[in-house]
C-alpha cells in the first residue's frame, strides 16, 4: 500500500504538530482545517499562531477546508468531537485507509473508545491509535519524540510506523490497539489527579505515591477491557501516565492543579482553561468501572471532584483510610 499522502483531521495544536512530524518525514501532508483563514495563515505564513505560536511549518504543508483523498489518514480532533467530525467525512475516503486515532479520550453516553466510534462511522476503514508521552509544541519543532502506534496486523502496522518516523519523531509499533487506547484515555484522568494534589500543596511523596496506584488500577481497567497489561510497561503506558502527571504542560494537570487550589469546574471552564480531555473522560471511565465490576477508587475519586460531590481534601482522606492489604 502506498504511503505517500496524508490528510490530518483537524487544525488545532495536535492535528498541526502531527502534520508537521509527517511533513518531516517525507511525506505531503494535507491538514483540514474548518477555518479559511487559518487554512490561508498555514499556506502563507507557514505559521498557525492561534496553536502553534511562531513555530513555522513545513513546506510540505497544504491548509486545507475539504477532506482530501489521501494514502493515510490522521484524526486529530477532541475525542468528544470524533462522531461528529467522521460524520462529516465521505466513508469512501476512509474505506480500505489506515485511519490513526490520535485523540485520548472515552466517548460520553456510549462509552465507546475512539476506535469503536470509527468503526460505526466508516467500518471500511482500518483503525490505528497512535499514543505515548508527548507534547504537540515538541513534536512540532522537532524535539525528540518517541510513541506507540499500535494496530491488528503487525506488518502493516510497522510499514505505517516507518513512513511517519523521522529524525526525531519515532512510533514504535505495537498490536494491543485496545490497552494503548484505554491508556491513553485513563492517564487524563489521573493527570487531574495529581494536579489536584499539587495545587493543593500534598507534596510530591503523594503525588508519587498516586502515579503508582494510578499505574496498578490502569492496569486493572486494561485488563478487564480486553487489553494486555503487559502493554502499560511501554511508551504509551508508563510513559505517557510519568509525563501527563508530572508535568504542567500537560492540560490535564493545569486543570487538577486548578481544582486542588479549590476553584469549582464551572470557573476554571469560564477563565478559558485549555481543553483538558480528561473533564470529560472521568465520568465515562467510572461508569465503565462499574460495569466492568473493577476497583477504580482514584477514578471515582476524581469523578467526585469534579461532581461536586466531594473536595480534593475529603477525597484523599478517604483514599488513604482504604483497609490496607497486600499491593498488586
Amino acid at each position: 500500500m502506498r504511503h505517500e499522502t496524508v490528510s490530518v483531521i483537524g487544525g488545532g495544536a495536535w492535528g498541526t504538530a502531527l502534520a508537521q512530524a509527517a511533513a518531516i518525514a517525507g511525506r505531503e501532508v494535507f491538514l483540514v482545517v474548518r477555518d479559511a483563514a487559518q487554512a490561508d495563515e498555514i499556506n502563507t505564513r507557514r505559521t498557525n499562531a492561534r496553536y502553534l505560536g511562531n513555530q513555522l511549518l513545513h513546506a510540505a504543508i497544504a491548509a486545507t477546508s475539504e477532506a482530501i483523498d489521501a494514502d493515510i489518514v490522521i484524526l486529530a480532533v477532541p475525542a468528544q468531537s470524533s462522531r461528529a467530525a467522521l460524520k462529516a467525512l465521505d466513508p469512501a475516503l476512509l474505506a480500505g485507509k489506515p485511519v490513526i486515532l490520535s485523540a485520548k479520550g472515552l466517548e460520553t453516553g456510549t462509552l465507546d473508545r475512539q476506535s469503536d466510534i470509527l468503526s460505526d462511522m466508516a467500518p471500511g476503514a482500518v483503525p490505528y491509535v497512535l499514543s505515548g508521552p508527548s507534547f504537540a509544541a515538541d513534536v512540532a519543532a522537532g524535539r525528540p519524540t518517541a510513541v506507540t502506534l499500535a494496530g491488528d496486523d503487525a506488518e502493516a502496522t510497522s510499514l505505517l510506523a516507518a513512513a511517519l518516523a523521522g529524525p526525531s519523531f519515532r512510533p514504535y509499533a505495537a498490536d494491543d490497539r485496545i490497552g494503548v487506547e484505554i491508556a491513553g484515555a485513563l492517564k487524563n484522568v489521573y493527570a487531574l489527579a495529581c494536579g489536584a494534589v499539587e495545587g493543593a500543596g500534598l507534596g510530591a511523596s503523594a503525588r508519587s505515591a498516586l502515579i503508582a496506584r494510578a499505574f496498578a488500577e490502569m492496569s486493572r481497567m486494561v485488563s478487564a477491557m480486553g487489553g494486555s497489561a503487559s502493554t502499560l510497561t511501554g511508551l504509551a503506558g508508563l510513559g505517557d501516565l510519568t509525563l501527563t502527571c508530572t508535568s504542567p504542560q500537560s492540560r490535564n494537570y493545569q486543570f487538577g492543579m486548578a481544582l486542588g487550589r479549590g476553584e469549582p469546574v464551572e470557573v476554571i471552564l469560564a477563565s478559558g482553561a485549555k481543553l483538558a480531555e480528561g473533564v470529560a473522560t472521568a465520568p465515562v471511565a467510572d461508569a465503565l468501572a462499574r460495569d466492568l465490576d473493577v476497583d477504580a477508587p482514584l477514578i471515582a475519586a476524581v469523578q467526585a471532584v469534579l461532581s461536586g460531590q466531594a473536595n480534593i481534601a475529603s477525597v484523599v482522606a478517604g483514599l488513604m483510610a482504604r483497609p490496607l492489604k497486600r499491593e498488586d
